[in-house]
């Protein structure tokens, strides 16, 4: 666009000057329209809100220096603006090792992929190959295997097999436990652990390590379950078997919340089968205990396992 100054109508502004000038023109024009003038300083001027705004710009390796150095640096040649907070830069990913193109097929187009595969399984595997540090690459075979092994294999089998084991044995009635042993203990404090593991990767723009941390947590719930085997301890100690259970099921409890930034769909579900009524986004972070005697409605697996990779 040309410049409107007398002597420079010859000049250009490059565009990448032109284009981050509108997250903060954008506001403004914004709060014209609401009718509210000076709404645009709640984010924009320091100081504005008891809590100081934090910004983050979420964008790819060849942006950085325009949103590092020429955004702030506009800014405060501005008047000190709200400089930006963090600038998550990822790495690129490729689509079945090959630049994404449209015009060749080789792209994902949203409501297709979302149709074929479900949202949180397409949500899940973004998250888990994020090219946060390095560039990776997207095919829907490892999708479907990472659905598979970590999804339905690890998280979803530990929901289900608790459940399904209540259902059974207990008729869906949360069982008041006996003597919390060393190892529900050890598995209480593992999910306390994935709770400011998580919480600290997610705050700090690390996601997939916060994704890793919550699945820990999944595959640490399976080898208590393992271990303690309940479908054993059932015939021999009833009360032990319900502890088992009873463990197990603030476990599950705390991993919807865990997963919930990641998989907010089978995370509303497994609020559902818990028995909560309320909405899930409401509870913070932090678990909620699933009391004893409560009767818990029958549960559905929170993942389908997929066959066989389906181009799109």
């Amino acid at each position: 666009m040309p410049i409107p100054l007398e002597g420079y109508e010859d000049k250009r502004i490059y565009v990448w000057f032109d284009a981050v000038i509108g997250y903060f023109s954008a506001s403004v024009e914004w709060a014209q329209r609401q009718g509210t003038p000076d709404a645009w300083k709640t984010w924009w001027e320091p100081g504005k809100t008891e809590q100081p705004v934090k910004s983050y710009y979420f964008i790819g390796k060849d942006n950085i220096p325009f949103h590092a150095i020429i955004w702030p640096a506009m800014l405060l040649g501005y008047g000190n603006r709200n400089l930006p907070y963090d600038v998550p830069a990822n790495e690129f990913m490729t689509m079945s090792g090959a630049k994404a193109s449209s015009s060749r097929g080789n792209t994902i187009w949203t409501p297709d992929v979302l149709d074929r595969y479900g949202a949180d399984t397409v949500r899940y595997y973004l998250s888990a190959t994020a090219p946060e540090g390095r560039d990776t690459d997207f095919t829907f075979e490892e999708l479907i295997r990472r659905n598979n092994d970590e999804l339905v294999a690890t998280y979803g089998n530990a929901v289900h097999r608790t459940l399904s084991f209540l259902q059974s044995k207990f008729g869906g009635v949360v069982p008041q436990p006996g003597h919390l042993r060393e190892a529900d203990r050890e598995i209480l404090a593992e999910v306390d652990r994935g709770f400011t593991l998580v919480g600290h990767n997610i705050a700090r723009c690390h996601f997939k390590d916060g994704l890793n941390a919550a699945m820990a947590v999944a595959r640490a719930a399976n080898r208590y379950l393992d271990e303690q085997a309940p479908w054993k301890q059932i015939k021999t100690n009833p009360e032990e078997a319900g502890t088992t259970i009873y463990t197990m099921l603030q476990v599950i409890s705390a991993l919807r919340v865990l997963f919930y930034p990641y998989l907010p769909f089978s995370s509303e579900r497994l609020h559902g089968y818990l028995g909560f009524e309320d909405d899930i986004s409401h509870l913070g972070w932090h678990s909620q205990t699933v009391p004893a005697g409560k009767k818990l409605p029958t549960p559905a697996p929170l993942f389908p396992k997929l066959e066989e990779p389906v181009r799109v």
